[in-house]
């Protein structure tokens, strides 16, 4: 009987050893939009070198709509399928990177909709739209990490959109309440979390935009409103095209978004 005890005690002591060595608290940062943050002309044959061997310790959960998606689990940071023969990547890489290398532990959820409208696509919280898609993706991979023991603290929302939303006067007049209106459900319905810092960008100098300045204003608006607000602007990444990067653009764009982020969180 003493013998099957310690037998049982040592089982148990095991398990909570195993436990404790995986058992994580990760770092939540969940980013979103259109295709700026898909990486649409972003060509993975130039995915930046992983000299560090950091990518395979940062849990990466996506969905590119129409493209390709982690399949709803869990992968390590990586290039992603696009129309480029070895894909596309977005500001997730240099911005994750830069995360881990400040000593965070950051998991990475990212949901992107090429030439998606807030209001056409994205559409209001409870309205069967994209936004609501990507919540209950949200809550999927949260609800995956800590069913293995992880302990999730999302740190912030990026949301990189508004090109689209700027294709008509009514649209970027509209702006700037559908982005609170989902900004507000995100913080307080979704993660509970009223003051979560949120960066919002969008390309300033993209014709329909300079055009319809409304989309921006939006933005900055917000940001002065709200402390727990940032704006970032995109001016002087480098573009394929008249609206998207390329990767260095997209690279420089992640160093960007993790500057804003540090020092948003520094204030």
């Amino acid at each position: 009987m003493q013998s099957y005890s310690m037998k049982l005690l040592v089982c148990v002591y095991l398990q909570l050893f195993t436990f404790t060595v995986y058992a994580e608290q990760y770092d939540l940062f969940i980013l979103a939009g259109q295709s700026n943050m898909q990486g649409w002309r972003s060509d993975a044959a130039q995915y930046p070198v992983d000299r560090q061997n950091i990518d395979p310790k940062i849990p990466f959960y996506f969905k590119a709509l129409n493209y390709s998606s982690s399949n709803n689990s869990w992968q390590s940071l990586h290039s992603q399928l696009g129309h480029f023969k070895q894909g596309h990547f977005g500001p997730e890489v240099s911005f994750a990177r830069a995360i881990k290398n400040a000593q965070m532990n950051p998991a990475i959820f990212k949901y992107s909709s090429g030439s998606s409208s807030i209001k056409l696509q994205w559409k209001a919280p409870g309205h069967r739209g994209q936004y609501d898609d990507m919540v209950l993706q949200l809550k999927q991979a949260i609800h995956q990490l800590e069913s293995q023991g992880h302990t999730v603290v999302p740190q912030a929302f990026i949301w990189i959109q508004g090109e689209s939303d700027a294709n008509s006067t009514q649209l970027a007049q509209e702006y700037y309440w559908h982005l609170k209106k989902l900004l507000v459900h995100l913080r307080n319905n979704v993660l509970r979390q009223p003051d979560l810092p949120v960066i919002l960008s969008v390309d300033e100098q993209h014709p329909r935009v300079q055009l319809r300045p409304q989309v921006v204003d939006a933005q900055i608006k917000l940001s002065m409103e709200d402390d727990s607000i940032s704006f970032m602007s995109m001016h002087g990444l480098e573009k394929s095209d008249v609206t998207h990067l390329t990767a260095r653009g997209s690279i420089a764009q992640g160093k960007r978004l993790y500057q804003s982020y540090m020092n948003h969180i520094k204030h």
